[in-house]
């Protein structure tokens, strides 16, 4: 195919990197141990094919789509664009209106889509549908007890989100610096790191600490191909590690978004005397501003997800840029820099 003619040529052209192999690369069929995580408004063909096509694993997002039959059309439209292995994520939540997840779960099947990322509640009712069709499934963690009940339902992977990560990190508060070292004693199944991740310190990070590989979701935010306003990439460029705020606190459902007036507004509600309701703040974080606020570029329309990692953003580069700098710079660290220290 064209696109993967044109990829071989690129990396040829700039020393592109050899394959990374781990368990996770061995387990989903990809070059490079990267993973882009599932993102609601985000997670289109186009930064899906994007990354797959740079040797990672592209990510569409199931309920981005406004049906099942429309997230058919979009996995049609990835396979369009990429012949390398992408996947799906299905997030499972408790929702105001009601979503037809059986219906969405057996579009992925129908798809033939062979890798599924979950998130949110217990994935095991879907597991039985998924295994039968062959395919695959990683699901998002935030502590080691719910990684090692995905393990014992049957789940293939998971990825292993830790405090610094963007969306719902749960509510331990436990970093990656401690989860990962955990994960790797307590394990059997490979697993992801995710959670300020965004460089080649990451991964080679990543990969000492015992995991088969990195997700990012925010780092893949500020591409070239990712489908969001310009004045989107660009605040996160210029965004220090402190350019984010955790909220929803105060419901034990915390979520970490980049910090504008709408965020700041929400965290002065929430931190009045009293119980907070959800009414109190809905008119605030409504998932529609959040679309419009991509698709726009006015800044203060919503709230958006955002992870630490934006403190180490500092440009927009292409996904096949992004990926093959991330593994070179990792190669560099492992074989190079810390075998020197090590070799007498």
């Amino acid at each position: 195919m064209v696109y993967a003619v044109e990829r071989d040529v690129r990396r040829a052209l700039t020393g592109g990197n050899a394959e990374m192999k781990t368990r996770i690369t061995e387990l989903l069929g990809i070059e490079h141990p990267i993973v882009q995580g599932g993102m609601q408004w985000v997670g289109l063909a186009e930064l899906a094919s994007a990354v797959s096509n740079a040797g990672g694993l592209g990510i569409v997002t199931a309920l981005t789509q406004p049906t099942p039959e429309d997230l058919l059309k979009e996995i049609e439209r990835c396979q369009s664009m990429t012949d390398k292995p992408f996947g799906v994520n299905l997030t499972i939540l408790p929702t105001i209106k009601p979503v037809p997840y059986d219906e969405y779960a057996q579009a992925i099947v129908d798809s033939g889509v062979k890798i599924v990322e979950t998130a949110g509640r217990n994935p095991e009712p879907f597991l039985p549908l998924f295994k039968e069709a062959g395919i695959k499934v990683i699901h998002k963690c935030t502590s080691i007890r719910h990684s090692l009940k995905a393990e014992k339902i049957g789940c293939d992977a998971v990825s292993v989100d830790g405090f610094e990560c963007a969306g719902h990190p749960g509510e331990d508060d436990v970093t990656n610096m401690i989860l990962l070292p955990l994960a790797a004693r307590r394990l059997k199944i490979p697993f992801l790191a995710s959670g300020g991740l965004g460089d080649g310190r990451g991964l080679a990070a990543a990969l000492a600490m015992g995991a088969d590989g990195i997700n990012m979701g925010t780092r893949f935010m500020v591409t070239k191909e990712a489908p969001i306003h310009d004045n989107v990439k660009q605040k996160m460029i210029e965004a220090t590690e402190l350019d984010t705020a955790l909220i929803y606190r105060s419901f034990r459902n915390t979520a970490r978004v980049f910090k504008n007036s709408v965020a700041k507004q929400v965290m002065e509600i929430e931190s009045r005397p009293g119980e907070t309701k959800f009414e109190d703040i809905q008119p605030l974080v409504q998932g529609v501003k959040g679309r419009e606020l991509f698709e726009g570029g006015d800044l203060d329309k919503g709230i958006w997800s955002a992870g630490m990692i934006v403190g180490l953003i500092d440009d927009n580069p292409s996904c096949e840029e992004l990926v093959t700098r991330i593994v070179a710079e990792a190669e560099d660290i492992l074989s190079n820099r810390l075998r020197e220290m090590v070799s007498g």
